[in-house]
């Protein structure tokens, strides 16, 4: 079970396949030492992206990062490490919410002393502001990659037609061009990545980090029987989750897809990560771990993505849309 390395769209640099978020774990679930493990359980399965973003844990997921990646040691030529700007972490006017020029100068600083940093290797606008023009921020962005402080710049959840005015402010003043886009992409959510940005991927060579391809858990089929205590449902601050992950229409579904993991001889988890895995649009899956142990069961998708025939796939998109 060998790790794949894809290029991040038509850009030279190669993520791992699969990599590794702190979304929801760092700060909340795991503390120091449990961050550590789970990483350390990624990279011994040959990960070298980890994604990461100023509003996680109102930072301290970067700041928990930084001091496992300094107590690790690791090369910093041997992995890459991302973080995405925009809701901020203060309710200044100027500072939440937005992507002007000011906020996002500042907002890179403080990610990059969180983390204990030079510089990251990825930068994303978290989503899209309508109050701030685009220029304003496609300048700042191309700025803030120019200073070394961050070596690509990407979007998260942009809607295609703003993507497409950044690339054509970016060529016409010959700017530093979004390199990546992190949208959400699992089997209950294909539509933006298979439709809405297919066409600006073959045209601009965009890469994907796509995140939750477990649909926040619910495609692992943790959440068939109720919410479970300790996991994501049951977390405070995160009651928004808790119908769609007790919805009984997409229950029925899961499993279908649980016998077809059976089939497999896997995990629903596994079968829905190799899925998302499989699309050549997507240069890595993001995936998130509570414990070290679930990284490893993470890891083995791998293993089912050359399983996954022409066949199954027809299953599989049956058995969920």
């Amino acid at each position: 079970m060998k790790m794949e390395y894809r290029r991040l769209g038509t850009s030279g640099l190669k993520l791992s396949v699969l990599s590794f978020g702190s979304w929801v774990t760092f700060g909340s679930q795991l503390d120091d030492d449990l961050a550590m493990e789970s990483m350390t359980a990624a990279r011994d399965a040959g990960v070298n992206f980890f994604d990461n973003a100023e509003s996680y844990g109102g930072g301290d997921s970067e700041r928990i990062m930084g001091r496992v990646l300094a107590n690790l040691g690791w090369a910093r030529s041997s992995y890459v490490v991302s973080t995405k700007v925009f809701w901020g972490l203060s309710e200044q006017v100027n500072m939440s919410n937005t992507l002007n020029r000011k906020y996002l100068l500042q907002a890179v600083d403080g990610c990059l002393d969180r983390f204990g940093l030079d510089f990251v290797d990825l930068l994303f606008c978290h989503r899209s502001d309508p109050e701030t023009p685009v220029e304003e921020t496609v300048w700042a962005m191309h700025d803030i990659v120019s200073a070394g402080k961050a070596l690509y710049w990407g979007t998260s959840e942009w809607p295609g037609e703003a993507l497409i005015e950044a690339y054509e402010i970016c060529d016409r003043h010959h700017l530093r061009r979004p390199t990546m886009e992190q949208p959400q992409y699992n089997l209950f959510n294909r539509a933006r990545v298979e439709q809405e940005y297919r066409p600006i991927i073959e045209r601009h060579g965009l890469g994907l980090t796509t995140w939750s391809p477990l649909a926040s858990g619910q495609l692992s089929g943790k959440y068939l029987d109720g919410i479970p205590e300790g996991s994501r449902g049951a977390l405070e601050g995160y009651e928004w989750l808790r119908s769609s992950l007790t919805d009984r229409g997409r229950n029925g579904k899961l499993r279908e897809l649980k016998s077809i993991a059976a089939e497999l001889d896997c995990t629903m988890a596994q079968l829905a990560i190799a899925w998302c895995a499989r699309n050549p649009l997507v240069s890595t899956v993001i995936t998130g771990a509570s414990r070290p142990s679930q990284v490893v069961e993470n890891m083995e998708s791998l293993g089912v993505l050359s399983r996954l025939d022409d066949e199954i796939i027809v299953r599989i998109e049956a058995a969920s849309s």
